[in-house]
This record gives C-alpha cells, sequence and structure tokens, in this order.
C-alpha cells in the first residue's frame, strides 16, 4: 500500500453550496457548489459520469448514493465492495489522463493533496469539470458529502449522511467531553516513522475522545519523527494502523521498548486503517473504537489507584 494511500487530506474551506441565482430557461437542472479551494464547480445537469482519483473519494460518491455512477476510480478503491469492479484509471499519484478523457465524464474528483498537481491542472485545461476535495476535520467530510450529493442528484443521502456524521461526533465529544486526559502517539507509517499534528483528522479524533496527541504541536500536519522523540514522549498509549486491515505489526514492533508505559502497561491499540485514516463517513466507526480504546486505559489506570 502506497503511503499516500492512507493518509489524510490537508485542507478544508467553508462550504457554500446553492444553485446560481439566475438560470436560463431549460437550465432548471443546473447546479453548483464551492469545492475546498473556493472554486465554482457548475454543471448543467446532475453528474451521471464520474471519475473518482482516490479511495476514499470513491466511498464518499457510494455513502451520497452515486456509486453507480461512478465509471472510473483508482488502485485501492476498496469500499464498498462494488466499487472493485468499477474500472481503473491508474494510482491517486499518476493517472491515465488518455483513459479518463475517453471515458467522457461530466464530472472529476479530484484529491488535492494526493493527486499530482499538473494532471489536475490539466484535466481543467481540456474542460473538465473538476471538484478537487480536501477536507481536514469532520465538519469538511459532512461538507464534502453534502456537496457530492448536490453534483450528483442526491441532495438528500448527501445531507442525510452528513448530519449522521455530525450528530455522531458531536454525541462522542460530549460522552468523552469531562474524561481524564490520556496521552497518546498515532502512527501512520513505519518506514519512515510517522505522525500526525494537531491540525489533522486524526488529532480531531483523538481530542474528541480526550485523548492528548503528544506530537500535537509539531510543524507538519504528517511529520517523520525518530524512536528516541517517542521513547522521551514517554505516551501512555499507542495507536496505529498498519500495511493492512487485519495486520498489528507495527504495534508489535514497540514491545521492543519495555520501558515505554504504553507498552509497559499493554496500551497498544490497532485500529484499521480505512477506519480512521480516510476521510469518509466510517472515520466515526474509528473514532468510537479508538474512544473505547483510550477508556479502557481510564479504567486500568483507576484499577491500579484502587489496589
Amino acid at each position: 500500500m502506497q503511503i499516500r494511500s492512507i493518509l489524510a487530506p490537508l485542507t478544508a474551506f467553508t462550504a457554500i453550496i446553492s444553485a446560481p441565482p439566475c438560470l436560463a430557461d431549460g437550465a432548471a437542472d443546473r447546479v453548483g457548489v464551492l469545492d475546498d479551494e473556493g472554486r465554482e464547480v457548475v454543471l448543467t445537469a446532475p453528474a451521471q459520469r464520474v471519475v473518482s482519483l482516490a479511495p476514499h473519494l470513491t466511498e464518499n460518491l457510494f455513502s451520497v448514493g452515486a456509486g453507480e455512477q461512478v465509471v472510473g476510480t483508482t488502485s485501492f478503491s476498496d469500499h464498498p465492495e462494488a466499487a472493485a469492479e468499477i474500472p481503473r484509471v491508474g494510482s491517486y499519484k499518476r493517472a491515465d489522463m488518455e483513459r479518463i478523457v475517453a471515458m467522457q465524464p461530466d464530472l472529476v474528483v479530484a484529491w488535492a493533496s494526493g493527486n499530482d498537481r499538473a494532471q489536475i491542472e490539466r484535466m481543467i485545461e481540456l474542460g473538465l469539470t473538476v471538484y478537487i476535495s480536501e477536507p481536514r476535520d469532520f465538519e469538511g467530510i459532512a461538507t464534502t458529502l453534502e456537496r457530492l450529493g448536490q453534483l450528483t442528484g442526491h441532495p438528500d443521502t448527501g445531507e442525510e449522511a452528513a448530519t449522521e456524521l455530525r450528530e455522531g461526533s458531536r454525541a462522542l465529544a460530549e460522552r468523552y467531553r469531562d474524561a481524564a486526559p490520556v496521552t497518546v502517539f498515532y502512527q501512520v507509517w513505519e518506514r519512515p516513522l510517522m505522525t500526525i499534528n494537531d491540525e489533522h483528522l486524526i488529532n480531531e479524533a483523538i481530542s474528541i475522545c480526550g485523548g492528548d496527541n503528544v506530537f500535537g504541536d509539531l510543524e507538519r500536519l504528517v511529520p517523520r519523527i525518530d524512536r528516541e522523540s517517542v521513547l522521551k514522549a514517554d505516551p501512555e498509549a499507542i495507536a496505529a494502523g498498519g500495511m493492512g486491515e487485519d495486520r498489528q505489526d507495527w504495534l508489535e514492533a514497540w514491545r521492543e521498548w519495555p520501558e515505554l508505559q504504553a507498552v509497559r502497561e499493554e496500551n497498544l491499540f490497532f485500529i484499521p486503517p480505512s477506519l480512521l485514516q480516510r476521510h469518509t463517513p466510517r472515520v466515526l466507526q474509528g473514532t468510537r473504537q479508538l474512544c473505547e480504546d483510550l477508556d479502557s486505559v481510564r479504567r486500568q489506570r483507576r484499577a491500579d489507584a484502587s489496589r
């Protein structure tokens, strides 16, 4: 799996979803939204042929009910199962431009921080309608669902998916609002060793659960660190994804450092990467799991204190 295929996007803008105020006769089906770079994306009618340039974008299109309208996507687009049957147009890092043009899409959904920027610009130059997506938080994902619902003719489904995400995240935040803090190191990659700062979506999940990201103040969104930094930070819990949905190799490697508090207390938690490292509605499921994991740390802490 490529590193970026599991990393979260980096930037989001405020959503403005509206049809243009003055529509010509015969343009009643026209839809328009602003994408995450503030560009106006307008279609004369909801898109029926969509090309998605990242796995999480494909999943979001399915989430708003537009899965059958996706005619092309990239490698690693594996959720839901139906996504695996969609023709590939390359990887998120390098798309097959000729194949995309030949598909005659009326909408291309691109990933600002993951796709090749020159290719995105070339698609726009060729006259393709491109929506550039880059949510950075739960609200950004919710807004994306609403926008994609508008662009594909599924506004109600998009709004429902967005509402479920917003309400679910608010409920978790309320539940853990007064929870005792737990220091957390979240690992997104092994070689090189990588984590996230406090501007990343995963940090929002950690915060919702009452966690404290030990590397939150680093400058880069997804910084590279060394093992000595982790040993110095001595987090109470280590959470990680991995190379696959059921491989916990990265966590097991930390057992070589028994002096780490997280290792000593058996606070090593695996969360399938697609549940927390893809910007989709399933991030709520991953956050729930993370919250339960951190709550187990608190229970153990209380049990130790009562002895």
